[in-house]
């Protein structure tokens, strides 16, 4: 799929490109590809002169292979954004390119952001984009208004973490922890925690890539302003995500111990249960060995009598037990 966006009196429009006699028909400031087609590529090719590497959406993690810029004046960022899916959250990589220096080509001062799948945080930004006159006003900006939503994305995730995290409070605190309902909040805190990573580490991303467009100096004064309050978004974001875990943690090992605890209490009957019935062993194995002159053997009564003084002695223990209060 490509799309291009246009400037209407200060309001971010979109149209979806199906040829390349429809594309010559606009000057963009971006353009969004969401898995190109070959042919697709091939109008970029053509119309902006713009060639779309093939390993654009590479998962390289060093800094030279995802923040650079060319001999011919591309700047090259590839940064990964954050998908919020509750079944699956991931992040998806964008290869953002945009020509600052050749003004000969159709391409010069046009973002080009290419993808393999929908990314929540643009269409964050193309409806902010058609609501708020005046938020964009060069390809530059659409870059920082993206990395500007991504943070705001994070930021609300964070928040959905903490909502669901005080109900697993309540759960945890509440302090009557079955087996069941521990497992369940151990896979709630699990996931809790994969997303808290996803987050952290998207945001030592999203700092990379603005870092990097500030040290290029290709941002105006109000754009290097707008750079650097998004820097101090994401260091509060970084303050927010290590609170997280530590109440992960915290409730982790409040389950855990709950765990613990249902343990020792299944562990404790059963020690109890063969304390009680050491008396009636003992009994049957006196009267197991068949001594010659044991009076009991010759009596009618002594075998009836052997059986119910060991069920006395089983039953005394656990009583005296149950009293105690070692079997709640």
């Amino acid at each position: 799929m490509l799309n291009v966006f246009t400037l209407a009196n200060g309001r971010l429009f979109q149209e979806e490109i199906e040829s390349l006699e429809e594309l010559t028909r606009f000057k963009p400031i971006w353009v969004d590809l969401e898995s190109p087609t070959p042919e697709e590529r091939r109008w970029v090719r053509q119309h902006f002169g713009l060639s779309i590497p093939e390993d654009a959406m590479d998962e390289d993690i060093e800094e030279s292979a995802r923040f650079f810029e060319e001999d011919n004046g591309e700047l090259h960022i590839r940064s990964d954004f954050l998908i919020d899916d509750e079944d699956k959250p991931r992040s998806v990589r964008v290869a953002f390119i945009l020509n600052q220096q050749n003004a000969e080509l159709n391409s010069h001062g046009v973002l080009f952001s290419i993808h393999d799948e929908d990314v929540p945080v643009f269409r964050l930004l193309r409806l902010r984009a058609r609501r708020m006159p005046g938020l964009i006003a060069d390809a530059k900006d659409v870059l920082l208004s993206l990395f500007d939503t991504d943070a705001e994305y994070c930021a609300d995730t964070v928040e959905d973490i903490y909502d669901e995290l005080d109900e697993v409070s309540r759960q945890v605190l509440a302090g009557d922890v079955t087996d069941n309902m521990a497992g369940e909040v151990l896979a709630a805190i699990a996931r809790h925690q994969d997303m808290a990573g996803r987050i952290r580490r998207n945001v030592m991303d999203t700092r990379r890539a603005v870092s990097f467009m500030m040290r290029t100096r290709m941002l105006g004064a109000e754009q290097f302003e707008d750079a650097r309050q998004i820097l101090r978004d994401l260091d509060s974001l970084d303050s927010h995500t290590a609170f997280l875990f530590d109440k992960i943690n915290f409730l982790m090992d409040a389950t855990v111990g709950f765990i613990n605890i249902n343990q020792n209490k299944i562990i404790k009957i059963f020690s109890v249960a063969s304390v009680a019935l050491l008396p009636p062993t003992l009994i049957a194995s006196i009267y197991g060995m068949n001594f010659q002159y044991m009076p009991e053997l010759s009596q009618t009564w002594g075998y009836p009598a052997a059986l119910c003084l060991m069920v006395a002695s089983a039953v005394g223990p656990m009583l005296y037990f149950r009293k105690r209060g070692w079997l709640k």
